[in-house]
């Protein structure tokens, strides 16, 4: 398991954790430019928008996290490694019981199909990985994410890696000092998830 201390002290740092496939080994991330998304600009899209007004997905926070790490573990279609190792996984299932760690969930059927989970810090949310088993459970998980940060008045939603997928989402790239300004300033704020 991770040390909690130093995992910790590296997200404040503007790092964060993931694991090597092909050796196995756990490095530290801090990418020169930062996928962070906007929360003032974000807008879902006109689907998300209609699976939430017809009530689609029902969502959850923090009812199963550990579903909801193993199911981002889980590769990729077209892929056969994963850079969530168990190692990383029963790190966060202590973060989650330590309240740092939080999954919001999209259910249909009583059944978990998509979801996404992350840790909370100060007034900063890392997004560390998302899944779905069902159209659009994951980005109607990620808009029920965003409004609940709104709400409670966070200040950054770290994205960490620019994808095809994050940018539909409305992420943005963001050079490494203005990601630690905004972090910074993040970290200063008392915020608690739920």
């Amino acid at each position: 398991m991770i040390d909690i201390g130093e995992l910790l002290r590296a997200y404040r740092e503007g790092y964060f954790p993931m694991n090597d496939p092909s050796d196995g080994q756990l490095y530290w991330c801090c990418p020169h430019e930062r996928a962070v998304v906007p929360l003032a600009s974000y807008r879902p899209s006109r689907d998300v928008r209609r699976l939430i007004r017809r009530n689609e997905y029902q969502i959850r926070f923090d009812t199963n996290f550990e579903g909801v790490i193993r199911a981002c573990a889980g590769p990729r279609r077209g892929e056969s490694e994963t850079w969530i190792s168990e190692e990383i996984v029963s790190t966060y299932i202590k973060l989650h019981r330590l309240g740092i760690a939080h999954s919001v969930e999209s259910w249909y059927g009583g059944e978990l199909v998509g979801g996404l989970y992350g840790l909370a810090v100060g007034g900063a949310f890392f997004g560390e990985s998302m899944f779905y088993r069902r159209s659009y459970a994951s980005q109607v998980a990620f808009d029920r994410l965003v409004e609940h940060l709104c709400k409670k008045s966070y200040l950054l939603l770290d994205a960490q890696i620019m994808n095809p997928h994050l940018m539909k989402l409305g992420a943005v790239n963001i050079s490494h000092e203005s990601y630690m300004y905004q972090l910074d300033k993040a970290l200063h704020k008392k915020i608690r998830f739920l």
